[in-house]
């Protein structure tokens, strides 16, 4: 739907959307996809302060809801008690409108009392004043008193907000932050905060590197940078980068950048200003170019052993949306903007000239490459050019004709893809039809695109129980979400469903048809009842894992499936013996205590003592039920319209359950040993790490590919578009080559991250040109959350190092090779500057000095030969 500015809006959990679509599309009102309250249960870490867990994805996990739905959803079905309505506002943020799924929160405190901590929400369109209002308002601070307003995003970060009326998301505060409001008799220039904050905002120095004392906040603290002691004098260029919220993925990107020789020393040599474009329409005045050089100043000068990059992540957000707010992005879209930023900054040519392309006609290689090479300098001249940008050979074939159209195209850096396994690893659990065993978690390899059949066909070679004889499950909130068909493609069950295979046991009567694949819930009955609308009822939670029976048709009634039950729920039952075999005992005489007033005639749980029983007759009559049986819809609730003898069913899938009396359940149901399962030797067996040669990767960059479909090639001979051959080859390279490992798979029918290890060597030849490599950006977690970290080689002294964030240690070349890895930095050893110090002395394992080995000289130009082969040192 449409946002509009100053609109709310109402997140609602996915799956109870998604099934609540299907209940009103079958337009039944007693489908049994009936959804019941709404429950937001699965978007919550906690339930205590219901916060929303990180990294949500709408479509995903959850659903956007305009408020006027909202309310009519909310009064249809109510919601799930003491959880609250997830409003959220539409905010107009810079080039973009979009809701703010998640507020910043922001702790708030007084200097002269910060252990009174407050924890407050605001919008990123709100403005500061809005947040010294509370505050004022929280403080009792009087209305019109002189205040002053710091934020401290660290023990070693403080920088005072000196403009109110600018909004949060320009002021950069995000989520973890303190604001502390001084009052100015308490406040003076000689006096200094204390340090004090809450444990969750504690920063610890960087393991290895000296630890400073805890520096202090005064009126003069930078607004970029931490300002440490000026006793404090480290190694250029081995600093860390703030956290600000979910940044890490630029912080990576900025270290890599970092500790890139030729652009680091270009801007602190200053030349920069000389290049600045502020004209340029593609560019962005230049601004991106001096925050990312302020960046790098600091970073270089020795005093930090920290930068916070607030400003630059202010710049960022600004020019590109995408990166607007504190949610995770990629750390390869982050450089790719910043290294296009750059250069249109930084463009020394002033006004592009229209060049018309020349076809290549059968001329030489070389000079149709000189000539393209020559026509993109003559629109695009700057460092990031000098540095980044070489040429691809692009050669397209026509299927039909024949025609053969070669091109050359530059690039600033490859983006490789990973061998793809055709194969997929699920784990599921199978559910025997033995009553006694528990579940059996297994390891399965399946076929990437195959079918749930495939699933249980691998499944039936493990388990020897027939495919056909299995019902695939993903159970949720211990119920079933979905049952899925033989036919179904496994691309539909993610990584993060849990998988529950169930044997049935088919074909156990004569006639096909006259049997029911009945599902079954377990639910306990609350304690207390309502008896005012003239039938009692009572509310219920659901427990354990559900189950998959086949039953004949006939026996539907609740007296029978109680009997049926009864074999499942002795494999539990921690009651004695004779008890749990009494339980199937079929007493057809009215109970008199509260179940007689639900007028149910079921099956009684006999006393243990037999005797005593005898001596009081009256004893049998008071008994209570060990469970009752109710039909109940897909999600658990009771069913509505359903005739109280439960004996026919009015849909297609059966589900009933099996209501517990608390005081029975706590008896004679075992929870903790019913939600046991145990281990199949596959789940024993480690998981094969796939490794691949970085050769094998660019291998498949350059192999022969056909176009797709939606993206066809026009064909100047046949006049028409085709899908053409396409095939693309390294002609020139540049004097530092950025590969991209595409590790993250995005189809029509799958995402995925491939975790597989690239052995990249840390000396590479490629194109008969020798390069070393300089610093690597890692990814670690999945495709929904993930950390970024970054490896770099310090240009002076030849040492590598770990950057995480803030912290920075010591690293070792054999290290570096991780399945983490996502982005290298290459650098040509021909432009190589050796380092001009020796490597730290207290350095765990010392890097040896680089191999002088040098190739001749290369401008990039010269028709280099495709060849491509690896060494490695």
């Amino acid at each position: 739907h449409h946002l509009q500015r100053k609109h709310v809006v109402y997140l609602v959990e996915r799956r109870w959307y998604e099934q609540w679509k299907e209940y009103v599309e079958t337009g039944d009102q007693n489908s049994s996809s009936f959804p019941g309250q709404i429950d937001n249960t699965e978007l919550f870490e906690e339930l205590d302060s219901y916060h929303l867990k990180e990294r949500l994805v709408e479509n995903e996990d959850f659903v956007l809801i305009p408020a006027e739905a909202w309310h009519k959803l909310l009064a249809w079905y109510g919601m799930v008690e003491v959880q609250p309505a997830l409003e959220r506002k539409v905010v107009d943020l810079p080039s973009l409108v979009k809701v703010e799924v998640y507020p910043v929160e922001i702790f708030l405190c007084l200097h002269s009392n910060m252990e009174n901590v407050v924890t407050a929400q605001f919008s990123r369109a709100d403005h500061i004043h809005t947040i010294q209002k509370v505050m004022m308002k929280q403080f009792d601070v009087v209305e019109g008193a002189e205040t002053r307003l710091w934020m401290k995003s660290s023990d070693t970060s403080c920088e005072r907000l000196r403009n109110v009326h600018v909004r949060v998301l320009d002021s950069c505060l995000s989520s973890g932050m303190v604001c502390l409001l001084p009052r100015l008799s308490e406040f003076r220039p000689s006096s200094r905060p204390s340090p004090h904050l809450p444990a969750p905002l504690a920063v610890s120095a960087p393991p290895l590197i000296p630890p400073l004392p805890t520096p202090t906040c005064s009126p003069g603290c930078q607004r970029n940078s931490v300002e440490e002691q000026d006793s404090y004098r480290g190694q250029p260029g081995v600093c860390g980068l703030t956290n600000l919220g979910n940044t890490c993925f630029m912080n990576s990107a900025l270290q890599c950048l970092s500790n890139t020789p030729p652009l680091t020393e270009y801007f602190l040599r200053n030349a920069y200003l000389e290049e600045l474009n502020f004209t340029n329409p593609l560019g962005m005045k230049g601004e991106i170019a001096e925050a990312y050089a302020d960046v790098i100043k600091q970073m270089w000068s020795g005093r930090h052993y920290s930068v916070v990059p607030r400003i630059f992540k202010t710049k960022v957000g600004h020019f590109a949306s995408q990166f607007l707010g504190y949610q995770q992005h990629d750390s390869q879209e982050l450089l790719s903007f910043l290294l296009d930023g750059l250069h249109e900054d930084l463009n020394r040519v002033k006004n592009k000239e229209y060049i018309e392309l020349r076809d290549a006609a059968g001329r030489p290689d070389q000079e149709v490459a000189e000539e393209a090479w020559r026509n993109h300098r003559r629109r695009n001249d700057s460092a990031i050019v000098d540095t980044f940008h070489g040429l691809f050979k692009s050669t397209l074939v026509c299927p039909e004709c024949r025609k053969v159209s070669v091109t050359f195209d530059p690039f600033c850096y490859l983006s490789v893809p990973l061998p793809v396994s055709k194969d997929r690893v699920m784990e599921v659990f199978f559910v025997s039809l033995d009553p006694v065993a528990k579940p059996v978690q297994h390891r399965l390899v399946v076929p990437k695109a195959g079918k749930v059949f495939d699933l249980c066909s691998v499944l039936s070679e493990m388990t020897k129980i027939p495919a056909n004889q299995m019902v695939v499950a993903d159970v949720f909130n211990h119920r079933f979400y979905k049952l899925y068909h033989a036919d179904e493609s496994l691309s539909c069950i993610l990584d993060r469903d849990d998988i529950f295979v169930y044997e049935l046991n088919r074909g156990s009567v004569e006639e096909e048809g006259d049997e029911v694949v009945l599902a079954l819930y377990l639910r306990e009955r609350s304690h207390y009842r309502d008896y005012g609308s003239g039938s009692s009822s009572y509310g219920t939670s659901l427990f354990g894992h559900p189950l998959l029976m086949t039953v004949p048709r006939g026996q539907c009634s609740r007296d029978a499936l109680y009997h049926l039950f009864l074999q499942r729920v002795d494999a539990s039952a921690t009651g004695p013996t004779d008890s749990q075999q009494g339980a199937g005992h079929q007493q057809q005489q009215p109970c008199e205590d509260e179940e007689e007033e639900r007028g149910e005639c079921l099956p009684c749980l006999p006393q243990a003592n037999e005797r005593q029983a005898k001596r009081k007759g009256c004893e049998a009559r008071r008994r209570k039920l060990l469970f009752s049986i109710q039909a109940v819809n897909s999600n658990g609730t009771t069913e509505r319209g359903m005739g109280e003898d439960g004996s026919a069913f009015s849909f297609t899938q059966p589900y009933v359950a099996m209501d517990w009396d608390p005081d029975m359940k706590k008896k004679y149901y075992n929870e903790n040993e019913a939600e046991k399962y145990v281990k199949h030797q596959s789940m024993e067996v480690p998981h094969q790490q796939t490794t691949v040669q970085l050769q094998e990767c660019i291998e498949l960059f350059t192999t022969v590919e056909t176009l797709e479909e939606e993206n066809p090639w026009y064909c100047p001979m046949c006049k028409k578009h085709q899908l053409a051959t396409k095939k693309l080859d390294l002609w020139s390279l540049p004097e530092v080559l950025i590969i991209h490992l595409k590790r993250f798979s995005y189809t029509k029918y799958s995402r995925e991250k491939l975790d597989i290890i690239v052995d990249f060597p840390l000396r590479l030849v490629t194109s008969c040109l020798r390069y070393d490599l300089i610093a690597v950006s890692n990814h670690y977690g999945g495709l929904r959350d993930g950390h970024y970290t970054s490896y770099a080689r310090n240009k002076d002294n030849g040492q590598w190092y770990y950057f995480d964030d803030s912290k920075v240690t010591y690293a070792r070349e054999e290290q570096i090779v991780t399945n983490a890895a996502y982005l290298l930095f290459y650098h040509r050893q021909d432009k190589i500057r050796q380092p001009t110090l020796p490597a730290p002395l207290d350095s765990s394992s010392p890097t040896q000095p680089a191999n002088d080995v040098t190739s001749p000289k290369h401008d990039g130009m010269e028709g280099a030969t495709p060849c491509v082969n690896m060494e490695t040192d």
